[in-house]
């Protein structure tokens, strides 16, 4: 097994970890059955986009594995990244309160919903990877890179981001807390704010994508923005 590959799994059981003590800690149980629904349909999405990755496409992997604030090079982008992962960390702290004090009373379906959210919101994220090897973890433009304008990227210019806040929705429903939804807020602001940065970046420095967002109107929301 490669060092690159070792990095990745051991980023993917890091993460999970850290989302079970953000549950499960919170929650002062381990009767909490939503979480654990939701930590299988999570760890089993992306642990296939990884070993999907591992084999057809090492160098998109690499560059997904190179993710955070320390990565970031520019100084707006490192705090945007590090108020992107406070706010990450508290959709899953909020919802394990909630369970312990019972603040919520959230259906059965929602929450099957909600799990069906996080599901199709990692499945569009990998149709976005399968497009696009050059979708890195920061800001930046490959050496190679080009303009797609296929599959995900023909509906919006930041399909990856999309299927994000999809997924983004549905934690909390699956985690049984309506007060989940609150930190999603923020969070999804804090995309937007990172998205329009971006798009300043890419028509600086990407040939063509000035032209692409004639082409392609919509950022995420087909007909509304």
């Amino acid at each position: 097994m490669t060092n690159l590959n070792l990095k990745a799994f051991g980023g993917l059981f890091f993460l999970v970890l850290v989302l079970a003590l953000a549950l499960f800690i919170p929650a002062g149980t381990l009767a909490y059955w939503q979480a654990w629904v939701f930590l299988a349909v999570w760890t089993v999405a992306v642990l296939a986009i990884t070993l999907y990755l591992m084999r057809r496409d090492p160098a998109l992997l690499e560059r997904r594995v190179a993710a955070g604030p320390v990565a970031e090079q520019q100084r707006s982008q490192k705090i945007i990244q590090g108020l992107a992962s406070l706010a990450f960390i508290v959709m899953f702290v909020l919802p394990g309160l909630d369970h312990r004090f019972g603040w919520s009373n959230v259906p059965l379906f929602v929450v099957v919903v909600g799990d069906m959210l996080v599901a199709f919101g990692l499945y569009y994220v990998f149709l976005v990877f399968k497009e696009n090897t050059f979708t890195s973890a920061v800001i930046e433009v490959g050496a190679e890179q080009k303009i797609i304008t296929s599959g995900p990227y023909a509906v919006v210019r930041h399909p990856m981001y999309a299927g994000a806040f999809i997924m983004l929705l549905g934690v909390p429903l699956s985690l049984g807390s309506w007060w989940g939804l609150l930190p999603v807020i923020p969070l999804m602001a804090v995309i937007v704010v990172r998205l329009l940065e971006e798009e300043k970046f890419l028509v600086k420095n990407l040939a063509g994508y000035a032209r692409y967002r004639k082409m392609v109107r919509y950022r995420i929301i087909p007909f509304i923005w």
